[in-house]
């Protein structure tokens, strides 16, 4: 593993089961976090759920922008406490840092935050970054957290991002309706049919779908970096490749 820093993103649809946060996958995560930790290698953690978070203290109809902001202030605390007890049982420190768009568009702002984050991994925390949904508005938002985790990795100089979805990797087809789809283990170069294809997400809490993470890896492509994509239902296939350095499943995007 020939990583100092990386970034894992891990998505709603991993995370929620039943219309809560699935404590279970999450101590999972914290568990291989931990591992990498003692490593010596640096994590970033772009985590989604505080809307879900939000929704299980006061179910409120998501589709309203209102509604959302309102679900986002509840559940931020709520899956930080979350993710508090559960690193503590690995004896680590957890961050919040919530960001917005316009934070990664200013020079100082960006140097302000380059800054922090630096030196929170310095002293052994891990940063668990979401977007501000609170005061997130339509001109100021990444849309989703594909898009949000794929900015870190480059603002924050990670060399890798990890996405760990519903999607396990990505297909030659949809292997939802050909039973010959072929995975793609190594992906160099992203079309602009792909990145133009229709948004599609298979859960209720869920921004995003295969789209939205092919242009979060053209995006980091384009800069030199990586991004592997693997399934966050079960952590074997991230485990061993970055632990074991052994690609078995899932797909990486490099150049």
């Amino acid at each position: 593993m020939n990583y100092k820093r990386i970034v894992i993103k891990v998505g709603s649809h991993v995370l929620t089961e039943n219309g809560a946060v699935c404590k279970e996958r999450m101590l999972e995560l914290v568990r291989l976090i931990s591992e990498l930790k003692s490593k010596g290698l640096e994590v970033i953690l772009v985590s989604s759920g505080a809307v879900s978070a939000g929704y299980t203290v006061l179910p409120l109809d998501r589709l309203d922008i209102g509604n959302k902001q309102a679900l986002a202030a509840i559940g931020q605390p709520l899956l930080l406490k979350m993710y508090q007890e559960k690193f503590a049982t690995f004896e680590i420190l957890c961050s919040q840092v919530l960001l917005s768009a316009a934070d990664l568009d200013s020079k100082k702002r960006t140097a302000l935050a380059r800054h922090a984050l630096d030196n929170l991994l310095a002293h052994g925390v891990v940063p668990i970054i979401n977007e501000n949904d609170v005061i997130a508005t339509e001109e100021l938002e990444f849309g989703d957290n594909d898009q949000l985790s794929a900015y870190v990795t480059d603002t924050f100089e990670a060399e890798l991002l990890v996405i760990l979805s519903d999607i396990d990797a990505l297909y030659d087809k949809d292997p939802r309706a050909f039973e010959d789809a072929v995975v793609r283990k190594e992906v160099s170069e992203i079309s602009q049919e792909e990145l133009d294809a229709p948004t599609t997400a298979n859960n209720e809490f869920a921004t995003g779908g295969i789209v939205t993470k092919l242009k979060a890896a053209y995006f980091l492509l384009a800069r030199g970096k990586k991004m592997f994509m693997a399934t966050g239902f079960g952590l074997s296939d991230v485990r061993s490749f970055l632990l074991d350095g052994v690609h078995e499943g899932g797909t990486l995007f490099k150049k």
